[in-house]
């Protein structure tokens, strides 16, 4: 009993000390407004719970409502400051590497590893978003991924049944996608395996990161093992093939031909490096373009109008082309329409939320100073979905993105792939891949929701349903 008394008195003192040295800062600098929540977890039990709700802008939207578009919160551990404001995003986004450095919670480098590109800095993020650009450009996919893209698509939408599930329909595309860009495996037994721990990998950074209290998260590291072992082996029979003469032309090929001074040089990569850039690539390729592709479907259904002129537009190009005839370059520019859905769908969706930065000096923004060692947080939702921007922000209005609508977009408004050094390098590839499967889609088969199931905007695996659809194959004279 004693012992539990002296433990209540140091925790209290503690506790007493940090909230006595946060309030002597406030003194020195002018912080942004906010609360700290309760101690020790702060506000990170509300953060994750309106995230895993059908409508998680409240966390934001009641803290801007009572301290502005810039607030002070403690989420993760760490007292962090969240900016719903476009300009500070675009100030964070453009000071990369100057003022502020990548920085999220040790659970997420826990799961991508320590040598994801994103978590990477200096000059080996440079080089090595350089290398991915290289290899996600316009040039490649055209003459070297369309092909690809086009034909496992019709592989998977060739096999369904009258009834799907077409969340993790689009999940099994995404990966098979990925799998075949990053490392030239098409899709098998061992694929489908590998994306199985994939999935289980992802579970986890939706959950409270507690390894001795979370079963989510402990599965998720468990499973991010067995993918490291899986691509080491990997890894291992590339380098044995290289030796041997053989080389393959994708991403794990760039690799390993970087290091052996082919490219732009820089050093050898050891295969930790290379499985933890194939295990954050595959996450990032195959989570959100999956849910990018569901989302575009959903709004579309729920949007009969926007449905029917995309219909029109991927019908007239199929018109002209023989049945197994593939897309080309040509008929993807001809998807002017398609690219606002896709546009829209990634603003009302916002797969990504926002990201984390850490100030490497004190900063000073509107008229408030940001410590050196904070954490901040620039929220694109929060933009996207805010009506001074974009007029009934909640609505699904695919047309704002025609050019003559009388819309405007000023820098730093919509930034769905992020911007600055970081910006995303697969943005072009993921608008590729959603016009090709919504151009499939609509010209194969007619659908509607096998029930009512509705998706939330911020899709987690935890929250987000698999959207069932009764599909029906078109005859090609309807």
């Amino acid at each position: 009993m004693v012992l539990f008394i002296y433990l209540y008195l140091f925790l209290t003192l503690s506790l007493t000390l940090l909230l006595l040295h946060l309030t002597c800062r406030r003194t020195t600098r002018r912080l942004p407004p906010g609360t700290y929540g309760l101690p020790l977890i702060g506000e990170t039990l509300q953060l994750i719970s309106a995230y895993k709700s059908e409508n998680p802008e409240p966390f934001i939207d009641e803290r801007v409502a009572r301290f502005g578009r810039i607030f002070t919160t403690h989420v993760f551990g760490e007292a962090t400051i969240f900016s719903a404001d476009p300009e500070v995003n675009r100030f964070v986004l453009q000071n990369e590497g100057k003022l502020f450095e990548c920085s999220y919670p040790g659970s997420i480098s826990n799961l991508l590893g320590k040598h994801s590109l994103l978590l990477m800095k200096g000059s080996l993020h440079k080089r090595m978003h350089s290398l991915t650009t290289s290899f996600a450009n316009s040039t490649i996919i055209r003459d070297h991924l369309l092909l690809d893209i086009d034909r496992i698509i019709r592989f998977y939408l060739d096999s369904w049944s009258d009834r799907v599930f077409l969340m993790e329909e689009a999940k099994k595309i995404t990966f098979a996608l990925t799998m075949k860009q990053l490392m030239s495996f098409d899709p098998c037994e061992w694929t489908e395996s590998l994306r199985k721990e994939y999935l289980l990998v992802i579970e986890g950074f939706f959950t409270i990161p507690l390894p001795f209290f979370s079963s989510t998260y402990n599965r998720a590291i468990k499973a991010r093992t067995k993918v490291a072992e899986a691509l080491n082996l990997v890894v291992s029979d590339r380098r044995r093939a290289i030796k041997r003469g053989e080389r393959k032309n994708d991403m794990l090929g760039a690799l390993l031909g970087e290091e052996a001074g082919d490219g732009s040089g820089g050093g050898r990569f050891s295969d930790e490096e290379i499985v933890d850039f194939l295990v954050a690539l595959l996450v990032a390729g195959y989570e959100t373009t999956s849910t990018i592709m569901t989302l575009a479907v959903k709004f579309l259904t729920e949007t009969p109008p926007a449905l029917h002129q995309l219909k029109e537009e991927q019908e007239k190009i199929r018109a002209n082309k023989g049945e197994s005839e593939t897309l080309t370059w040509s008929d993807y520019k001809s998807m002017p329409f398609t690219q606002c859905v896709f546009n829209e769908t990634l603003r009302v969706a916002n797969i990504i939320g926002g990201i984390f930065r850490r100030t490497t000096s004190d900063v000073h923004i509107r008229g408030y100073t940001i410590p050196k060692g904070w954490k901040v947080f620039a929220s694109f939702r929060a933009v996207h979905m805010d009506e001074e921007h974009f007029k009934d922000a909640r609505t699904f209005n695919p047309w704002r993105w025609q050019s003559g609508s009388g819309a405007t977009c000023p820098p730093g408004v919509f930034t769905p792939f992020g911007g600055g050094p970081r910006l995303c390098p697969g943005s072009e590839l993921a608008r590729v891949m959603l016009s090709v499967f919504l151009h499939h889609f609509v010209t194969k088969f007619s659908w509607e929701p096998a029930e009512e199931d509705k998706l939330v905007f911020f899709p987690t695996t935890r929250t987000q349903k698999r959207y069932p659809i009764y599909v029906q194959r078109r005859n090609t004279t309807d």
